[in-house]
């Protein structure tokens, strides 16, 4: 029964995406249909086939060794205070580690030539334009600001179904660089990856359908920019170590202030007995009965994509992972999929703001995709999380 509700849950969310494009009669429905197979297939082949499910292990296995020779850095220059729970220490440090070296593998072009592979294959399948497709790969890997550097000089003269591309894929996934954080919190690293593999299809199937292709696209012949303004590869170590330790001064100072804030709401609101988490599940909860699940388990769904929307997903999965022991296996899954992108009201400005840096005559029509952008971009990982929620 709750695989029934699931599917009715696909065919919603789909058709809460139709009811937001911009031009339903121009949508291409073997783009669509297509990406929607490839999806369905792809969680197929990571849930049910065995050299998939193998996969996934090894890889997750893989990402959790890497994550731990951080430990020597922290160890050198935190002592005895690393490893006893203090969280901007345990948990932040590490994204430090990880941005410095995806600086380095994308300086190398290790990034690059992954997304001219996946990226290619993607396009010839779905058949969507080169520089689209790369963007929606590198989501997979990099964040909502980073992934559209690699085609930063073809972004002036994307059609505005491309620039759409770019939005959702970009606010429909999360940085390679921060799934630590997620892992230190509690979240199943194999959930997390599979997220991130689902990225490229789902983020496409949504944003073909926001906004359908009417115009001739004027980008081809594209080659990824790998070094950007670095001159060698400790220059790109440098950068990554910057944008590693904004990200974490950026999320810490973010939970703080938002935490303190859920504290205040739900203090207010209960004076009129209820809270501001409270709240969030009734208006969430027809989504998380829409993925199938039971009616706490629902409620439960409903308040943590509430914060992950009105707030953002750190917090949201700071939220989750407490939750997880008195939920089946399934919710457990799901909600760690559905959580994972940067689909949030505070990502709109960021990817504005980040895109127009590399379009400045393109900001009007940036800001106009914005809003649909950032919705597609929620949609992405639950309907992922549905897909996913079939096979479980």
């Amino acid at each position: 029964m709750n695989k029934l509700i699931t599917i009715l849950g696909i065919i919603v969310m789909l058709g809460v995406v139709y009811l937001l494009s911009d031009n339903k009669k121009a949508i291409n429905k073997r783009t669509v249909f297509t990406a929607l197979g490839a999806q369905l297939v792809l969680a197929l082949f990571l849930i049910k086939v065995p050299l998939g499910s193998w996969i996934i292990e090894q890889s997750a296995r893989a990402v959790t060794k890497l994550f731990s020779f951080a430990n020597e850095g922290l160890t050198f220059v935190f002592g005895d205070l690393f490893g006893q729970g203090y969280f901007f220490i345990d948990v932040l440090g590490v994204i430090i580690f990880l941005s410095a070296l995806t600086g380095i593998l994308s300086y190398l072009g290790v990034v690059g030539w992954i997304v001219k592979i996946i990226g290619g294959a993607v396009g010839k399948i779905l058949g969507t334009e080169k520089a689209e497709s790369f963007v929606a790969v590198a989501n997979m890997f990099l964040g909502q600001t980073e992934a559209p550097f690699l085609v930063a000089k073809y972004l002036p003269n994307m059609t505005k179904s491309e620039l759409m591309t770019v939005m959702v894929s970009g606010m429909g996934s999360v940085s390679a660089s921060i799934l630590v954080g997620y892992s230190l919190l509690g979240i199943p690293m194999k959930w997390l990856l599979i997220t991130t593999a689902l990225v490229p299809f789902g983020s496409l199937l949504v944003a073909k359908i926001l906004t359908p292709e009417t115009e001739i696209s004027k980008v081809s012949d594209v080659t990824l920019n790998r070094k950007g303004a670095n001159t060698s590869v400790f220059s790109a170590m440098s950068e990554g170590i910057n944008n590693g330790l904004q990200m974490v001064l950026g999320i810490g100072a973010s939970l703080i202030a938002v935490i303190s804030i859920v504290a205040l709401l739900n203090s207010i609101l209960g004076l009129v007995g209820t809270s501001f988490t409270e709240a969030l599940g009734y208006i969430f909860l027809p989504i998380g009965w829409l993925m199938g699940l039971n009616g706490s388990e629902a409620m439960i769904a409903g308040q943590i994509l509430g914060t992950k929307m009105s707030i953002n997903e750190f917090v949201a999965y700071a939220d989750l992972a407490p939750m997880m022991a008195e939920l089946s296996e399934r919710a457990v899954a799901m909600l760690s999929i559905a959580v994972g992108s940067f689909g949030a009201f505070a990502s709109i400005a960021i990817c504005v703001t980040g895109l127009s840096v590399f379009a400045p005559t393109r900001k009007n029509d940036l800001s106009k995709l914005a809003l649909r952008g950032m919705l597609g971009g929620f949609i992405v990982p639950i309907l992922s999380a549905m897909f996913v929620g079939l096979f479980l």
